[in-house]
């Protein structure tokens, strides 16, 4: 029996034949004291109400998180940041922030603190991404927050919290950091050109069980790891799932990883190339591509 579970999940689940499954490694989940985001926090029908803090909090974001990290030295994640981009369209280097997520997760898979944007892109959002996130080009400019300030802050604080030395997980990260960096260069910002240490649920998965049959989109690889993905397509329901496949990743498969998030991060960069390659090679078997076309696997930044 595959246990899906509730959100945020419980460290663990008895199945119908009294076997104990767990999806991340026991810990204790952290007070009510200790997080600072509401108990209904993801709950995906409050997603919307929380894109705007005030000047202050906005400030203080993730100023805790990062003065009072120590890493672990017995665990690969202690602790994770989670981020997400939903965007005007699908091109890295053209296309706009809309709404962004960063959260920082504990080894439990429990959100202990949070980040949320809405951007006005300053373009029209295309119907076909309208119908994927939901905002569309009214919205955004009614309650959109100028996207150089968003795009600032949210490098900013990822900024801050890769410095610190905790890892940033994202599904397919070379998409969202690639469209962060080319926003960051539209702006006039510093955009963070080489991001580390990152974790991309999406090339670990497809190393550590290659041959698996079926779709490695985040909604069914979520669904393979038994994690609750209760709003697909919404920055924070995608960001805090990813970072609880990462965990699940890391629970099941701690003697195939590397034992370090540096080596794991450098090893990610080996895998991201060979998996574009094998798929290279695959398209032009299948005529999809022509011999001389190639998928660029460079991560965690294209």
């Amino acid at each position: 029996m595959k246990t899906t579970w509730p959100d945020p999940p419980p460290l663990f689940a008895v199945t119908d034949r009294g076997e104990r499954t767990s999806w991340v490694p026991r810990g204790s989940v952290p007070s009510a004291r200790r997080a600072r985001v509401r108990d209904d926090s993801l709950s995906p029908a409050l997603f919307d109400r929380r894109f705007l803090d005030d000047a202050q909090e906005r400030d203080m974001a993730f100023d805790d998180i990062v003065a009072g990290y120590i890493p672990a030295a017995d665990s690969l994640l202690t602790r994770i940041a989670v981020f997400d981009l939903e965007t005007t369209g699908v091109s890295t280097r053209d296309d706009r922030v809309v709404t962004a997520y960063l959260g920082v997760l504990d080894e439990s898979g429990s959100v202990i603190e949070e980040r949320r944007w809405l951007a006005n892109p300053g373009i029209e959002i295309p119907a076909g991404a309208t119908a994927v996130h939901g905002v569309t080009t009214e919205r955004a400019r009614a309650e959109g927050r100028d996207a150089r300030e968003v795009v600032g802050e949210i490098v900013a604080d990822l900024r801050a919290l890769l410095a610190a030395g905790i890892p940033v997980v994202a599904y397919n990260a070379a998409y969202d950091l690639s469209l962060l960096r080319h926003e960051a260069i539209r702006h006039g910002l510093d955009p963070i050109e080489d991001p580390s240490p990152v974790v991309d649920p999406l090339v670990i998965d497809k190393k550590v069980d290659t041959y698996r049959r079926g779709k490695r989109t985040l909604d069914i690889v979520a669904a393979h790891y038994g994690v609750a993905l209760l709003d697909a397509h919404n920055a924070a329901a995608d960001a805090i799932a990813a970072g609880r496949i990462a965990l699940a990743l890391v629970a099941r498969f701690a003697r195939d990883l590397p034992a370090t998030l540096p080596e794991l991060h450098d090893a990610q960069v080996t895998w991201a190339a060979e998996q574009a390659a094998d798929l290279t090679r695959y398209f032009v078997k299948v005529g999809k591509f022509s011999p001389d076309e190639k998928i660029d696997g460079s991560w965690p930044i294209k």
